[in-house]
């Protein structure tokens, strides 16, 4: 079988993804067509290796997104995110807003925020810190996608999907790698991209590019004003207590978010309104939730058949036998993975899937095959075609031509250079 099928799919994958096909209906699709060319019994085919890898993926992760979802609702509806962000936005008294955006919006992340659910909390509060700084609004996707994507998602103790992925696959904790991983996913990694925002915000100003609204801005900022703020040490209450339970006192990241979101609806309930304003808020995250899960669910059945494959087994071979860096090995397959299945998310499950015990055979600590293999995933799960970067660029009413660079940069590029450090960090012996 011909090794160059897996690239052809990857590719073809790709660019049906950035075409907008539907990563539910281009699962089983490309599955199909997968299966098709490979002459596999097609009934076999589907019904074995597709759905058994796409349910053993949602049995292992769906209450992470479920609970996720409904923790993220909790914060948007009652206004505990936002009273977060005004509380965090006196500090810097208008200075570095970009910078804070991305902070704030990394801080819901990490604390167990679902990302596309911090998106929408996210930007009215963007819009109206950059609407008070002047600041364009081709850079809100930038700082906002930081957030969520980055330091949030990839440092030690994150509660993120692609985080508790590597740990059941692995066999490791939540902070593996603690030292290096905290050193680069964590601090660097954030300085890298607050120094980006804040010069790109420099070079719009230099330009004369400033704040510019229309009628549906006027609109979004409006949303939300007449609700009453919580106080913001009461809201960042469940936040933290996700972030010990699951780090310090190491429960199971289900439980840590269950009891962010009984905490979040005991603390937060007056916020919330009457019981059926808070029925609809369940209700929007379970829905939410299952969305997600099916979208990447579908993508890593998709791997599941295409392990299955002779061109994969040649492939998998060949790249055992290329003389390459172990730490290198990892991050490529990691990263090329989140590439295919646009998301980091489905990148790892398919990484995992298909490579784990390639992983595991190279001679590396597993927490360090967690720490890159994860950083690496978050790199080119940052493509123009994938959903969250067309999701984000949608909400935000900017086009890929405005504002996508500031996306690729602080997702892609700094991510990139992020894991370049790690692997010579390690390669030194550290």
């Amino acid at each position: 079988m011909n090794v160059m099928l897996i690239p052809v799919f990857i590719c073809l994958f790709s660019f049906l993804a950035y075409k907008k096909w539907s990563p539910i209906l281009l699962g089983p699709a490309m599955a199909l067509l997968l299966v098709i060319v490979c002459q596999m019994p097609v009934l076999d085919a589907m019904l074995g290796p597709y759905l058994e890898s796409s349910a053993s993926f949602v049995k292992s992760n769906f209450f992470v997104f479920f609970l996720g979802a409904i923790f993220g609702g909790i914060m948007e509806v009652t206004n505990a995110a936002k009273s977060i962000a005004v509380w965090m936005s006196g500090w810097t008294k208008g200075k570095f807003v970009l910078p804070l955006i991305m902070t704030i919006t990394g801080i819901l992340a990490f604390g167990g925020v679902s990302g596309f659910v911090v998106y929408f909390a996210m930007y009215p509060i963007a819009l109206h810190l950059c609407k008070e700084a002047n600041i364009s609004r081709a850079l809100i996707p930038g700082a906002i996608a930081a957030g969520c994507w980055t330091w949030a998602m990839t440092a030690p103790g994150s509660p993120a999907v692609p985080n508790v992925l590597a740990m059941k696959a692995l066999g490791t904790s939540s902070t593996a790698d603690f030292a290096g991983g905290f050193l680069f996913a964590g601090v660097i990694q954030y300085i890298m991209v607050f120094a980006y925002l804040e010069w790109q915000k420099n070079v719009y100003a230099k330009k004369g590019l400033g704040f510019v609204t229309d009628a549906y801005v006027e609109e979004e900022m409006k949303k939300g004003q007449d609700k009453a703020l919580p106080n913001p040490v009461l809201a960042l209450v469940p936040l933290l207590v996700i972030i010990v339970l699951f780090n310090v006192l190491h429960l199971a990241v289900e439980m840590a978010l269950l009891a962010g979101v009984l905490l979040g609806m005991i603390l937060l309930w007056k916020y919330g309104g009457n019981a059926g304003e808070w029925l609809q808020i369940c209700n929007k995250g379970a829905n939410n939730s299952a969305t997600v899960i099916l979208n990447t669910a579908m993508v890593v059945g998709f791997a599941g058949v295409m392990k299955e494959t002779a061109a994969f087994s040649a492939l998998v071979d060949g790249l055992g036998s290329i003389s390459m860096n172990p730490l290198i090995y990892v991050a490529v397959t990691s990263g090329l993975c989140s590439a295919a299945a646009a998301s980091a998310s489905g990148g790892m499950g398919v990484a995992l899937e298909a490579f784990k015990d390639t992983y595991l055979s190279l001679g590396i600590a597993p927490e360090v095959i967690h720490r890159i293999a994860v950083i690496a995933g978050g790199t080119f799960d940052s493509l123009p075609h994938t959903g969250g970067q067309i999701t984000l660029l949608n909400i935000c009413r900017q086009s890929h031509k405005e504002a996508y660079i500031h996306m690729f940069m602080t997702e892609c590029v700094i991510p990139l250079i992020t894991v370049a450090l790690l692997i010579v960090w390690h390669s030194l012996g550290f």
